[in-house]
């Protein structure tokens, strides 16, 4: 009578065991089965991973569109008076780059930036040398009620002139002498 008792026994065991073991996998399903992530995004862990110049829950965003457009350009320099000029930003050649057309309300050559972070909010201007004048810089695009989710471009910078080796900055090196640009859309 004991092995009767014993086989059942083990039996039931085995099918509870076997009942646990399939709903446990069942309820651990593959977080991206469902997810399709745009533009060479890979999923990983249920989320897109985005190449960069992408954003967004499924990285269909391209991060330099909310800095194309026209600005209008509100500064002013610790060796210029202040300024309002406009400014446009277009495509670039590569996914991440853009050109900026009107910069400093001088070079006639569009000026080569980079966008880049997390988010894609920051424009980094690498040093460049176009018209007797070194420029570089880097700025951040924050969203506002006025303007939306373009919002305000708060552009740190120094213009210096190869020839005579003065130093224009807006903010960038010297923040007690001079403030940030401000670019509005």
């Amino acid at each position: 009578m004991r092995s009767p008792l014993k086989t059942i026994l083990l039996s039931v065991l085995a099918t509870v065991g076997t009942f646990v073991s399939i709903v446990y996998v069942s309820c651990n399903r593959d977080k991206c089965k469902t997810i399709v992530c745009a533009n060479g995004g890979v999923c990983d862990g249920g989320a897109c991973q985005c190449k960069s110049g992408y954003q967004g829950s499924n990285c269909e965003t391209v991060s330099r569109n909310k800095f194309l457009g026209n600005w209008t350009v509100f500064e002013k320099g610790n060796r210029t008076q202040a300024a309002q000029y406009d400014i446009s930003v277009v495509t670039g050649t590569d996914i991440t780059d853009v050109s900026i057309r009107n910069f400093y309300n001088y070079f006639r050559t569009p000026i080569k930036a980079v966008v880049h972070g997390s988010h894609g909010d920051t424009l980094v201007i690498p040093n460049q040398q176009y018209e007797g004048k070194i420029v570089f810089g880097i700025g951040y695009i924050t969203s506002s009620s006025t303007y939306g989710q373009y919002g305000t471009i708060t552009m740190r910078y120094e213009v210096v002139d190869t020839a005579t080796h003065l130093v224009n900055d807006f903010g960038y090196y010297y923040p007690d002498a001079s403030d940030p640009s401000q670019w509005n859309k």
